[in-house]
């Protein structure tokens, strides 16, 4: 019983760490890889260095090519943000509706 409580802490705190930094951060993984999978052409994103595009092409190795005001880009996928796109597209859907 004595060595169950000198283990206690230890025990606890582990919980602790899990429940507030790996539990989380798995979750925002397994949420970016959804959302990279559901990408499809035609959808506005923008990179994490900040890059705004439409997606032109989807490519099997995990690539995409962004049409930019540069130009085209290619991109990986693990490249695009997507928090920001997220916020971009409700932007965009926000505006249209207060328009009508």
């Amino acid at each position: 019983m004595e060595s169950l409580q000198s283990f206690a802490p230890l025990i606890l705190m582990f919980l602790v760490v899990y429940l507030f930094m790996i539990r989380p951060q798995m979750k925002r993984s397994k949420n970016e890889k959804k959302f990279a999978a559901d990408l499809k052409r035609g959808d506005k994103v923008i990179t994490k260095s900040g890059m705004h595009g439409k997606i032109l092409d989807l490519n099997d190795d995990g690539t995409c090519i962004l049409e930019t005001g540069a130009g085209k880009v290619k991109f990986e996928r693990s490249a695009l943000s997507m928090e920001l796109s997220i916020k971009l597209n409700e932007n965009k859907n926000s505006t249209v509706i207060e328009k009508k």
